[in-house]
């Protein structure tokens, strides 16, 4: 099975769970005898790995005919089914503060050209810039005929899409190949916005469901929300779980004595509304009231960041809340084993990776019960995200009862043993060969 798949992160190059999702999934089905090329749009950022072929969609050339016909498919699918409209906006997944006020300040110059010609008759490019630009709708659309160019180059039996960013991508590709596109979403535009949702982007993912052979869902919630908001068909919607690597945890890592007498309670994720960081903080406000040797710690980054920082003054808890920023690798290694409890109070979350990899490190978890990893697993503790009373009594009875923790530790730990890549890439096999036709 040769699998030509779109995403837009992947690692070491991460702002969130996608990128961890997409290279456990890819090594997972390369290791079941799937070929995968992954397209990424980024410059200059192209590598080899060793289970997969991984390409940069930057520099690829497009024949003079090839972009004349891309062009006409591409008008097409997005004029027909999504209205494109080019707006100059700073709109970019999961800027940081000091990023975000670096795009508007972009607004105010003109962007590149989109395409860049040589001398008449000559093969020409087009590019990307730097990260998504200030016009992520145009980086979007840039995108999609530069990974046009490719499938039209290369040898495959399915297009695999993540996101909406991809999805005119997939569409294109499938216009132009013929060969069928299988949408993964791991996260609706509703799951972001709430209702205040981005109609530029809830239109683009509503085109790429609707367009797409078949979808693949990380959760029944996500599942719910995708026929429900987008009128896909169910029969058309399948679920296919999440997983985490089942690598041996290498490291260890010493409590401090320092801290040894403490408890430490972790959230770690994008600081957005998605993620419910405002709801950590009240519950560690209620816990503080009650162990006031609890410390906190708000790992991550995102536009909420600003005002919890304040909110943490005047809550005067800041000498037992911390925020340690943007984390990856080790230091993520490390603030898991240095926990005592971890919680994922998201307001919405279709899956949900962090809690697995909490459990690695045998560190026992607090899920939002609005959460697809909820559905799988069944003996963590769970609270609606808006109720911090309750979530801060159980935060407490996982600090004061080690027998608690204990429990939820070894139950959980059963559960892992189902939650496997490999089942996942079971799964996606049998999806691939079911819209290709069984070739």
């Amino acid at each position: 099975m040769r699998v030509l798949m779109f995403g837009w992160e992947f690692p070491p190059h991460i702002s969130g769970g996608l990128g961890t999702a997409c290279y456990g999934m890819t090594q997972a089905l390369a290791k079941k005898g799937a070929q995968i090329i992954f397209v990424l749009p980024r410059a200059g950022e192209g590598g080899q790995n060793d289970f997969l072929r991984l390409e940069s969609a930057s520099g690829t050339p497009i024949s003079e005919d090839a972009a004349e016909r891309m062009v006409r498919v591409g008008q097409d699918i997005w004029q027909e089914n999504i209205r494109f409209l080019s707006v100059a906006s700073p709109l970019t997944p999961y800027l940081t503060p000091q990023d975000y006020a670096a795009s508007l300040r972009s607004l105010q110059r003109t962007p590149d050209s989109a395409e860049t010609r040589s001398r008449p008759g000559a093969p020409f490019t087009f590019r990307l810039q730097g990260g998504y630009g200030p016009d992520l709708m145009s980086e979007v659309r840039r995108f999609s005929r530069l990974a046009s160019a490719i499938a039209m180059r290369e040898n495959f039996d399915v297009i695999h899409v993540h996101d909406w960013m991809t999805y005119p991508a997939g569409m294109l590709a499938r216009a132009l190949t013929g060969k069928p596109l299988v949408a993964h979403i791991h996260a609706t535009e509703y799951d972001r916005s709430g209702e205040n949702i981005n109609t530029q982007v809830a239109d683009i993912e509503r085109a790429g469901l609707l367009a797409a052979d078949l979808v693949v869902a990380v959760s029944r919630l996500t599942r719910q929300t995708v026929i429900e908001r987008y009128g896909v068909r169910p029969e058309k919607v399948v679920v296919v779980y999440n997983a985490v690597a089942r690598h041996e945890v290498e490291r260890r890592y010493e409590i401090p004595p320092r801290i040894r007498h403490e408890k430490r309670v972790l959230f770690l994720g994008r600081v957005t509304f998605q993620k419910g960081p405002e709801y950590f903080m009240e519950a560690a406000r209620l816990v503080l009231q009650k162990i006031p040797n609890a410390r906190f710690f708000m790992a991550g980054s995102g536009d909420m960041l600003p005002q919890l920082i304040r909110r943490a003054g005047q809550l005067r808890i800041g000498r037992r809340f911390h925020f340690a920023g943007f984390l990856r690798g080790e230091q993520v290694d490390r603030m898991f084993a240095l926990s005592d409890l971890y919680v994922m109070p998201s307001v919405s979350e279709p899956f949900g990776i962090t809690p697995l990899e909490a459990m690695l490190y045998d560190v026992p978890v607090l899920l939002s019960r609005q959460s697809g990893v909820s559905e799988v697993l069944e003996h963590a503790l769970k609270a609606d995200f808006w109720d911090t009373r309750d979530m801060a009594d159980k935060i407490c009875a996982v600090l004061r009862y080690p027998c608690l923790a204990a429990e939820l530790v070894k139950n959980c730990r059963e559960e892992m043993k189902s939650i496997r890549w490999e089942n996942a890439a079971d799964q996606l096999m049998t999806v691939y060969h079911n819209v290709s036709g069984g070739n």
